[in-house]
């Protein structure tokens, strides 16, 4: 008798508790209820339904099992039938070209908020001051934009292609080309490979290992691929630098670069040619275990590929670009122009390999980044919309629409050390959010179907999203 007393005691005392647990949930009141939206977990590809709850910018609890009716929020949203993934990250762009292109540059600002993009890494440009004034100014809520993360200026040798680079000939230049950096402070180095000499390149990765940084950048073609993975780089950005390293003439090849008997462009049938699958399988697991991220930027290759089949006249992002931005374009036209038949046919022979070599590299567990390479002097390829078309052009190779998703937010956060507050619709992290009409899992595209976007605290409608791209037209 004495058990079953204690039992029933036991259960009114659960229940009660339970009340009063309902009760305070009832008395909260949060900035933002997200209710009824099918969350989409990046990790598993799992989709549910759930409630979720925002204060100060930070997702504070996602639930499935309390009454969104109890709930209450200074702003609901009402979330059925909508698809919830973080809001995307681009991983590779640019703002650059000069100060009298700096408010053509500030404009992409709204083009990538218009297209769902909360995140942007900036690899290397002439703009930093800029860019730091827009960033602070993003986060003060007196400009819309995507959060930045920026390399600051490209580290290359003696004068370099790109203007604003810091250009390193010795160890004393290495090491206050870092300071420099790290002043700003920058949040990852960006090496480029136009004037910086094999040596060099390989030392600016090892100081930048011992002093616990992030790492990206194009390979000098006189350095190999083990090489650069040995000295520490973190992420490889576009593929020709992988092809070299999956040659089985790589060393030859080398030589041969170092001799300066062919340069850039010639070595590229020669590694395409000597492409073999028992030295493509050690690199790939070489970069897996060394967690080498890897950024295809697939969709530029594409469009540069065929500059001299596809008329961009009629491009409806064309009349966003304005005719400063328009004029940098001329130079890869010309190159095409200029090219000869067998160029060009190397060219798209090229572009076909990368695809197939993208599929590689995932199928062996590289970690990919998309990422666009929009803006100025990258024809054709424009801000916010590139960043979806990346992800299409990876679908297109074989990679899930899964993978293509997590190789922005989720991938991206992850590469720059991010993940405690980007990257996943997870409790504590911030609330960078964008909210589909249809479900991207089934079919890539939908990434562009947006409903809204939560981004800085803000809230972005769909109405929002088009007054910014219309305010983004350069008249």
């Amino acid at each position: 008798m004495m058990s079953v007393l204690k039992m029933m005691r036991a259960i009114v005392l659960c229940l009660l508790m339970a009340i009063v647990s309902c009760n305070k949930e009832k008395e909260v009141t949060y900035d933002t209820l997200i209710k009824n939206g099918a969350v989409i977990n990046l990790e598993d590809g799992s989709v549910s339904t759930a409630h979720i709850l925002i204060s100060n910018n930070r997702i504070t609890k996602i639930t499935k099992d309390i009454d969104a009716d109890h709930l209450k929020a200074n702003t609901v949203i009402d979330a059925t039938n909508k698809f919830i993934i973080p809001g995307f990250w681009d991983n590779h762009t640019h703002f650059r070209g000069g100060d009298y292109l700096i408010n053509t540059n500030k404009n992409f600002l709204k083009l990538f908020m218009a297209n769902g993009i909360t995140t942007v890494r900036d690899a290397g440009g002439d703009l930093t001051s800029s860019v730091l004034k827009w960033r602070k100014a993003i986060e003060n809520k007196e400009l819309v934009g995507p959060r930045i993360f920026t390399s600051g200026p490209k580290i290359d040798g003696p004068k370099g292609t790109w203007a604003g680079s810091l250009e390193v000939e010795t160890d004393e230049d290495i090491i206050t080309a870092l300071d420099s950096l790290q002043a700003i402070p920058s949040d990852f180095v960006k090496i480029y490979d136009s004037r910086i000499s094999g040596e060099n390149y390989l030392k600016v990765i090892q100081e930048s290992e011992k002093r616990g940084l992030i790492t990206s950048g194009h390979m000098p073609f006189t350095v190999e691929l083990d090489a650069t993975i040995d000295a520490g780089i973190d992420a490889v950005e576009h593929l020709y630098y992988i092809m070299k390293g999956c040659s089985s003439n790589e060393k030859e090849i080398t030589q041969k670069l170092i001799d300066k008997e062919i340069g850039f462009w010639d070595a590229m049938p020669l590694l395409q040619s000597s492409y073999a699958d028992s030295t493509a399988l050690k690199t790939f697991g070489k970069l897996k275990r060394n967690n080498v991220f890897v950024v295809p930027t697939l969709h530029i290759g594409r469009v540069l590929s065929y500059l001299d089949e596809v008329d961009h006249a009629d491009d409806d992002y064309l009349k966003y670009m304005g005719l400063g931005i328009q004029q940098t374009y001329k130079g890869r036209i010309d190159r095409v122009k200029n090219a000869s038949a067998k160029q060009v046919a190397d060219r798209k022979a090229q572009d076909q390999f990368f695809g197939e070599l993208t599929f590689n590299l995932y199928k062996n567990g590289v970690v990919l980044l998309a990422g666009s390479d929009s803006g100025a002097y990258n024809s054709y390829t424009y801000p916010g919309i590139s960043l979806h078309k990346e992800m299409e052009a990876m679908v297109a190779t074989g990679i899930s629409p899964l993978d293509a998703l997590k190789s922005s937010a989720y991938n991206g956060a992850l590469f720059l050390k991010q993940d405690a507050d980007y990257g996943s619709i997870t409790e504590g992290k911030i609330a960078d959010i964008v909210l589909l009409n249809s479900n991207p899992l089934e079919n890539i595209t939908n990434t562009k179907d947006i409903y809204m976007v939560l981004s800085n605290g803000n809230h972005h409608s769909k109405s929002d999203l088009d007054s910014l791209l219309t305010s983004a037209i350069v008249h």
